[in-house]
């Protein structure tokens, strides 16, 4: 069982896979050579059995200290000692937009103060622990190789560094160690599938790559036009948006990990590496907001080659999620061997929600289309006909129960947010038809609008509760109907929705804090609980924002601030402790907290602007 808890990591990648680095210098996940790729690195799950890339100072005890270079993807894992202070330095330069196997994990080792010994520990367990490999070790370095995959680790060298490292191996794992003095740089390479065999790379070419891939991360930051309150914690997060983001396709991951639980030591413990229809549209709309264009863009043709294709199962004309790569085939499995996140069982990869019915993705796949094709990213004829069907196939299903946004597992209801996005994916169409002269069957989608509308209001409305509940005949409340405003179903100021606002604040909020719902009230089908959902405290900042309960929202959005971790990234949920569990980092909590900040900031200044 490890014991590095899940918010002592920084991401790193290349922008078709990624690794996570903890604070005492270990690679405890990385995947290859895509983000759903089998693991070589998964200690994160399993510290005995997963393999890690370890750095770590030589013998005596020392502080770690971890940072981001500025604007930067580029991790630095600082050792501080009595005797030195020593800092590993880890990036992936970005692989370009073809697929490819190969890809470079580079950790730079320098000495900035005094002198500093480094141990490094290359332990990779391919294809999650099932693959064993061969180990081929010459003067020039070592490459770690199985059918699938190949690992060749380059040395970082100069032409007098006999005395300096020393090498052994010990059941297939490299093991090496270094001493440094003051200014002098060292570090290693891990490349898979390398052209050639292994090579010693010099400091010069080391640094080199280190400038490159800065000037590339600061170049892209720079294209950001918001100057608000949060910027650097929003710059963060669409750095981080950027790193879970699959190049060659434009498809967005919910996060590169898998089995970090909602529970510790519970069953709650699913496969985030995959591209749900639901954060891609999410992740349009909030870079779009931010400024970057061509990120939206490329979400954007993700998004309609999904609508286009109409590989559906039982859901219609959209799976809920993808491969990054657009397939679909996401057979769940357990890996029985690994022990899990502090015990947390069972290890899944695959998704067996994958063919779920959930109703709410049509909407938020319309939503964000016609928000970008406001912001000039039209829609051609081929996806306005995909669409036009896409609709069509709506008009004649929205009315069924189904498994709803939270993907349970309890059975079929009629949830209220699937009807609340089903609303939004005809009135979102009707606009685009009108505003750029499209063909449609516009009396059906209309009719269509119209009674999903007042079904809302009269069935999603529980007047005992005096508020909207999860499902028609419930009185369980659910924070994804927070997003009613701001889809625009409902006036933030009318008397229902400030109802409902009011009981979740007494129901749903603790110390500013969100749950998604009681699943002892709302039985999801899994055993266990669950802490606040990040996304919907973010989700709530927004909802209080546009209520005009600005200093609620504030204070609610500044204690959010303080659960990040020390990089300023979030996972899916908060426990009762403070800790953070699940998926790390999380995209869609990270989208939600743009809009949050720009949502909040735009109420902030329109309070502040004086009455003319």
């Amino acid at each position: 069982m490890t014991e590095t808890a899940i918010a002592d990591h920084g991401l790193i990648g290349d922008l078709q896979t990624a690794a996570l680095v903890s604070t005492a210098g270990s690679i405890d996940w990385f995947c290859c050579p895509r983000f759903d790729s089998p693991s070589v690195f998964g200690a994160l799950l399993d510290d005995e059995r997963g393999g890690h890339l370890r750095v770590r100072p030589t013998g005596r005890t020392s502080e770690s200290k971890q940072m981001y270079f500025p604007d930067t993807a580029i991790l630095i894992t600082r050792f501080i000692t009595e005797t030195g202070v020593g800092e590993v330095v880890d990036f992936m330069p970005p692989a370009g937009r073809e697929p490819t196997s190969n890809h470079r994990i580079v950790r730079m080792l320098r000495c900035t103060r005094g002198r500093m010994g480094f141990e490094i520990d290359i332990a990779p367990r391919f294809d999650y622990g099932r693959q064993a490999h061969e180990l081929r070790l010459d003067e020039h370095g070592a490459v770690f190789a199985t059918d699938a995959l190949t690992l060749t680790l380059h040395p970082v060298r100069e032409p007098d560094d006999a005395r300096l490292a020393h090498a052994r191996v010990h059941e297939g794992d490299v093991h090496v160690s270094i001493d440094l003095a003051a200014g002098q740089v060292r570090g290693i390479v891990l490349e898979s599938d390398a052209a050639g065999p292994p090579r010693e790379i010099r400091v010069a070419e080391f640094q080199e790559l280190l400038n490159t891939t800065g000037t590339f991360w600061r170049s892209w930051v720079a294209q950001s036009t918001y100057t608000g309150r949060w910027r650097e914690t929003l710059q963060r997060s669409a750095i981080t948006l950027k790193l879970m983001t699959y190049a060659p396709t434009g498809g967005l991951v919910a996060a590169p990990t898998t089995g970090l639980p909602e529970q510790v030591g519970g069953e709650r413990n699913w496969d985030y590496r995959y591209t749900w229809i639901r954060d891609a549209s999410f992740s349009i709309y909030a870079l779009l907001r931010l400024g970057f264009t061509e990120e939206s863009a490329q979400f954007s043709n993700w998004l309609r080659e999904r609508v286009h294709e109409h590989v559906g199962g039982e859901g219609g004309p959209l799976n809920i999620m993808y491969r990054v790569d657009g397939s679909s085939d996401l057979k769940e499995e357990s890996i029985g061997h690994w022990g899990g996140y502090r015990g947390s069982r069972p290890v899944r990869i695959g998704n067996g929600a994958s063919d779920q019915l959930q109703l709410d993705i049509y909407g938020e796949a319309l939503d964000s289309l016609f928000f970008a094709d406001r912001e000039g990213l039209q829609i051609g004829h081929r996806g306005w006909l995909s669409i036009r069907e896409m609709l069509d196939w709506l008009a004649d299903h929205w009315d069924q129960p189904e498994e709803g946004i939270w993907e349970t597992r309890g059975g079929r209801e009629p949830f209220t947010y699937g009807r609340v996005m089903s609303w939004v994916a005809f009135d979102r169409g009707i606009r685009l038809a009108a505003s750029n002269g499209r063909p449609a069957a516009l009396g059906d989608w209309t009719r269509a609008r119209d009674a999903i509308y007042d079904q809302i209001m009269d069935s999603g409305w529980n007047p005992h509760r005096r508020a909207f509940v999860q499902h028609y005949g419930s009185e369980v409340l659910d924070s994804s109907l927070l997003r009613m405003p701001t889809v625009g179903l409902i006036a933030p100021q009318d008397p229902m929705w400030t109802a409902t606002l009011r009981a979740m604040d007494d129901e749903l909020v603790t110390d500013s804090l969100v749950y998604r719902y009681n699943p002892s009230a709302s039985p999801d089908g899994l055993r266990g609980s669950e802490g606040t959902f990040s996304l919907c405290t973010f989700m709530y900042v927004d909802a209080l924002a546009r209520a005009g309960r600005l200093d609620d929202a504030r204070l609610t959005f500044e204690k959010m601030l303080t659960y990040a971790n020390h990089l300023g990234l979030y996972s899916e949920e908060i426990a009762l402790t403070g800790e953070q569990i699940g998926n790390f980092p999380q995209a869609f909590t990270h989208l939600a907290l743009i809009d949050a900040a720009i949502t909040l900031d735009e109420a902030l200044n329109r309070r502040a602007a004086p009455t003319p």
